[in-house]
């Protein structure tokens, strides 16, 4: 929200800034690098009580990161790589610094309490990866009601009014996870815009229609084998079956050949001379 509604007016503070830092010799490194510096400070003097110096540590921590763009802009020496090494910093920053704030609860409050950074820090991962997902796949997730602006300004609250520093963690807990809902719709959304979404799903009718429009031979095929009957080679292993007739014929022409070797057998020694089989009744 802070993002995309006052980022003109910061970019018209910003500018002079960055123009005047370009002027030193300054890198857009060299500000990230001093903000990850001054978070591990401003997380200690939380974890230990001091929440005035952590308040100001945490403040001038977030000034380098706001002016970093800005002077990237300025200098002309925007980069792949710096904005690699902005986006891993700020997400150091915000695991010492609500770590810090876990550490804090823990000595101070009873309970399980000490567990709310610790979910806030599990949603805030949750909106940054969205974006960075999204952007990897040609989509933008910006906005929200709780982006990385806004969350700074809730913790540096909870530290200017230690009294009232639960409530304003469990609001930054819900609004941060109003905030990852909204990006994955908006995401959702331009993914069915572009046409990306699932295949329509087919419907009965239409299957029925496409299986009545293959040849008879295809569906019968198609039927047998979806009602368990296995293909010929499959129930045959040894060989193609033959057919009724081929077996009959088979075995007339062995049957016949076992008569014609007993008819030959009946002009040996000790046969009938009637050319009878041996053992036959007939006169």
């Amino acid at each position: 929200m802070f993002d995309g509604r006052f980022r003109k007016g910061v970019d018209r503070v910003t500018t002079p800034v960055a123009g005047a830092l370009r002027r030193t010799g300054l890198s857009p490194d060299h500000l990230t690098a001093l903000g990850l510096l001054l978070a591990l400070p401003a997380a200690w003097a939380i974890a230990v009580g001091h929440l005035g110096l952590g308040l100001g540590l945490l403040i001038a921590s977030s000034v380098p990161d706001l002016l970093d763009g800005a002077l990237a802009k300025a200098s002309g020496r925007s980069s792949i790589r710096g904005a690699f090494f902005d986006s891993v910093s700020d997400r150091v920053t915000d695991t010492v610094i609500l770590g810090a704030f876990a550490w804090y609860l823990l000595d101070t409050h009873k309970g399980h309490i000490a567990l709310l950074p610790m979910a806030i820090l599990g949603v805030s991962l949750i909106v940054s990866y969205e974006r960075a997902k999204a952007e990897s796949l040609g989509f933008s997730a910006k906005g929200g009601l709780m982006e990385r602006a806004e969350r700074i300004i809730v913790l540096c609250a909870a530290l200017a009014f230690s009294f009232f520093m639960v409530p304003l963690l469990w609001l930054m807990l819900v609004l941060t996870t109003v905030t990852a809902a909204q990006r994955f719709v908006g995401v959702w959304r331009q993914a069915n815009a572009a046409g990306h979404g699932p295949p329509p799903a087919t419907s009965r009718g239409s299957r029925r229609s496409e299986f009545e429009s293959l040849p008879v031979a295809d569906r019968w095929r198609a039927w047998r084998e979806a009602n368990g009957w296995a293909p010929r080679a499959t129930r045959y292993p040894d060989g193609p079956r033959t057919t009724a007739g081929a077996r009959w014929h088979a075995r007339r022409q062995a049957r016949l050949a076992r008569l014609g070797r007993l008819d030959g057998e009946s002009s040996v020694p000790g046969s009938s001379g009637d050319g009878r089989r041996p053992g036959s009744n007939r006169p």
